[in-house]
């Protein structure tokens, strides 16, 4: 019996024939919607994988696949085949928002092996081009100590921080994970070099959005310069210093600045509220950095799929 939870079968139709199929010579995959109504039942709820319901099959293979999914980006293949169905709609509202959100990690997200995990296969049939190696190096993300597994040290414990940019209708476009202490100005960049929506039919993929909305995080010379440089307008509320500074000079207010435009900045806000509905990115419960990444993709995914 299913829950409300689980994909339906028009959800079902648009990410099947984007799944790996079986070679013939290393056995049979078990149902790839079994084991994804697992993996989400597990995402929501953030029960421990040996706690799976027996509904889902094995917990192994649950656990398993999304290992192997997250490492050769597979999530990531899933989620922008369905931002290019919005795109080609029209679905997609290009005034972007970006900002951050800390997580704080469970302790059973602490204490993973220093050694790297296996070295990632190379020209699989579902690899993403410029998957994201969070570990720096050619090795599958983690490993490396804290840092290298997105975990930062706060007053409370590890936290781990998840920077994202959000279209205007609270649909998170791209994400980055980092140690819970990297500040935001720093990864403004990588998030929005991040969005890439491809096309359906021929094109390159749309990477530049209307115009970018932030807040005083972002105030800084380096974000300004990058979204002049890509031609990108933008509104960035301005650092009280910033702003003070430059009132002595004779400037009253920041250049450009929309007060109007700087009120829809509220939907990356309600994207990371839908985001954290989600138990297990709400609460990070993988020890890897690129396990917990593909957690959030997951997650991003089902909410594309269910606006």
């Amino acid at each position: 019996m299913g829950t409300r939870e689980d994909l339906t079968g028009a959800q079902w139709a648009r990410l099947e024939s984007l799944l790996p199929v079986s070679n013939g010579r290393c056995g049979r995959w078990r149902d790839h919607r079994q084991v994804i109504n697992g993996l989400l039942y597990r995402i929501r709820t953030g029960v421990q994988w040996r706690d799976l319901p027996e509904r889902f099959g094995p917990w192994k293979t649950v656990h398993e696949r999304h290992r192997r999914w997250s490492a050769d980006g597979t999530w990531e293949l899933l989620l922008a085949h369905v931002q290019a169905e919005a795109d080609a709609a029209g679905d997609i509202d290009w005034e972007v928002s970006v900002d951050s959100t800390s997580v704080r990690a469970h302790q059973h997200a602490a204490g993973a092996r220093l050694a790297p995990p296996p070295r990632l296969k190379r020209g699989s049939a579902n690899a993403v081009k410029g998957r994201s190696d969070l570990g720096g190096t050619g090795w599958a993300p983690g490993g490396g100590g804290a840092g290298a597994a997105a975990l930062g040290r706060s007053r409370g414990g590890f936290i781990t921080k998840v920077h994202l940019s959000a279209d205007g209708r609270c649909r998170p476009l791209s994400q980055v994970i980092t140690p819970g202490q990297r500040a935001d100005c720093t990864q403004c960049e990588s998030v929005l070099d991040r969005i890439g929506v491809p096309r359906l039919t021929v094109g390159q993929p749309r990477t530049k959005p209307d115009g970018v909305s932030a807040d005083k995080g972002y105030s800084n010379r380096r974000t300004r310069s990058y979204l002049r440089r890509r031609s990108i307008q933008y509104v960035i509320l301005e650092k009280a210093d910033q702003a003070a500074q430059a009132w002595r000079r004779g400037r009253s207010a920041a250049p450009g600045f929309d007060r109007e435009r700087y009120k829809k900045r509220n939907t990356v806000e309600r994207a990371i509220n839908r985001l954290k509905n989600f138990r297990a990115v709400a609460t990070r419960y993988d020890k890897r950095a690129y396990l917990f990444l593909g957690t959030v993709t997951a997650a991003v995914m089902m909410i594309w799929l269910r606006s």
